[in-house]
């Protein structure tokens, strides 16, 4: 079997067979790594989504495990969410470190993307698995968004980053910018995002690899060495 392609934006994303996606709440990591999973699959990967976030009951990828699971990802999650509930409680399957192991021990066709929990909180649930991932390649992507607050200035940002890394114990290795209006986002959204994300990347010694464009801007010209990500899916809260 031919080994799957990624293009574009996706294979500077999924260079490793474990990504892990951090960020500070509310700046969209969920929206993004459904994205980054249903990308992965369609390109031909062997695509499993890990959710770590215990913290936040609102905004989870175990939400929309029927429609992931339709389009071939495989969703890990918490043992709370897998019997239908989203208490808050630091508890994980047992199913965690064989994915892990098994993306590692198949790189050419299997990506596992983890969705860690909000800033150094939730990162703390990722900092248990932190050896075994980082035992092999890894990407760790900063997920940053200038419409958010805590994270609208570059300082803000590189600060919780810091923080995520010490809890998680690993350190992150790109930025991805996220700026978005929801429904209202545009151009000028994006491009105002992608200079704050710029500023995050420089004062942390990281490469932006990529900013997230929603359904009808996703022919904006590739900004640098970052290039535009479709965001076709996007996470609601149950009152929306």
């Amino acid at each position: 079997m031919a080994s799957p392609s990624a293009p574009g934006a996706l294979a500077a994303l999924l260079p490793a067979p474990v990504t892990v996606v951090a960020g500070h709440y509310g700046v969209g990591k969920t929206s993004f790594c459904l994205n980054l999973a249903l990308q992965a699959a369609r390109a031909g990967f062997c695509t499993v989504l890990a959710d770590l976030d215990v913290v936040n009951p609102y905004f989870r990828a175990t939400e929309y495990r029927a429609f992931l699971e339709e389009a071939g990802v495989e969703v890990v999650a918490p043992v709370f969410s897998e019997r239908g509930s989203n208490l808050d409680v630091p508890s994980l399957n047992g199913a965690v470190v064989p994915a892990i192991q098994a993306a590692q021990a198949a790189p050419d066709r299997v990506r596992l993307i983890i969705d860690a929990g909000g800033d150094d909180a939730g990162a703390t649930a990722l900092g248990r698995f932190a050896p075994l991932i980082a035992a092999a390649p890894y990407q760790m992507l900063y997920v940053v968004n200038s419409r958010r607050l805590l994270t609208s200035s570059a300082p803000e940002a590189v600060g919780i980053l810091r923080e995520i890394e010490a809890k998680a114990r690993l350190s992150a290795t790109a930025v991805v910018s996220n700026a978005h209006l929801k429904e209202a986002t545009d151009e000028d959204v994006v491009k105002q995002g992608l200079d704050m994300a710029a500023a995050v990347a420089r004062e942390g010694g990281l490469p932006l690899l990529a900013y997230t464009v929603p359904p009808g801007l996703e022919m904006l010209p590739v900004a640098g060495e970052a290039q535009p990500f479709p965001l076709t899916v996007t996470v609601r809260a149950p009152w929306e």
